[in-house]
């Protein structure tokens, strides 16, 4: 059996929770729970650490959470909130003296390959930038050991990837779920999902569709995530059907696996 220790660092939109100028009653919250940074999340497998997204916040949220150990980053798509904060893992290659694995499919890849080529160089004595080693990924595969496995997505028309470690899932940023990758989301312990808003949106899921999504997918355990701040978290907590609760950064759980 394996351990697995899964953290959101992150669970809000692009925008983040309280957004700029806006006075509303989530943005005006004292409830730690309605403090939301971009959606990202830490898995420790073991004494090896993953990174799902490497967003704007991340340096704030590794700080908040004591992350240290860093050995690959899960990429699920190259919008902003989930990429412009590459440049931060520059000091886990300074703290480990040594190369961090990218994975994600073609379209992120080439992405960051195009504008993030300074951080796919070899090292400089100071280890002063980024030491970055993407590969392209379409299906299950192992990494020193432990088996990820991609979950194709549609993110609107952006093909995305979520991501399932063991008996988790985190799956961010989708409008729907192909019918071929329902089979690597059986027997789920614990899935994380998106939930943007209550109005429909044609890149993200609002709630009632994240829960009917729940509903087929049948985790024991769903967790919300990437909400804007006009989702509070009392209000939406009220509404959750049995098996399904808001997500907050900070949130933690651990899992067994075979």
């Amino acid at each position: 059996m394996s351990a697995l220790e899964v953290t959101i660092l992150g669970c809000g939109s692009s925008s983040g929770t309280p957004a700029i100028g806006c006075g509303c009653p989530t943005c005006q919250s004292d409830d730690v729970r309605n403090k939301r940074t971009r959606a990202s999340a830490y898995v420790r497998v073991g004494e090896l650490g993953f990174l799902i997204d490497t967003g704007p916040d991340l340096r704030q949220q590794a700080l908040r959470e004591g992350v240290r150990q860093l050995d690959a980053v899960l990429y699920t798509h190259p919008h902003a909130d989930h990429l412009n904060g590459i440049d931060d893992l520059r000091a886990f290659c300074y703290l480990k003296k040594g190369p961090i694995s990218l994975y994600g499919n073609e379209f992120t890849i080439s992405n960051i390959r195009e504008r993030f080529g300074y951080a796919l160089l070899p090292p400089s004595k100071m280890w002063d930038k980024p030491v970055l080693l993407p590969e392209t990924v379409s299906a299950p595969f192992l990494h020193q050991g432990v088996a990820l496995t991609p979950i194709p997505l549609l993110h609107g028309s952006w093909p995305c990837l979520g991501w399932r470690i063991g008996s988790m899932a985190w799956l961010t940023d989708l409008s729907k779920i192909p019918d071929d990758s329902l089979p690597l989301l059986e027997g789920l312990e614990l899935l994380f999902l998106d939930c943007l808003n209550d109005d429909p949106y044609p890149s993200h899921l609002s709630v009632d569709e994240a829960f009917a999504w729940a509903a087929r997918i049948g985790a024991r355990r769903t967790v919300l995530i990437h909400m804007t701040h006009k989702l509070e978290y009392r209000a939406l907590s009220e509404r959750c059907p049995p098996g399904v609760e808001v997500g907050y950064d900070g949130w933690k759980a651990a899992l067994s696996f075979e």
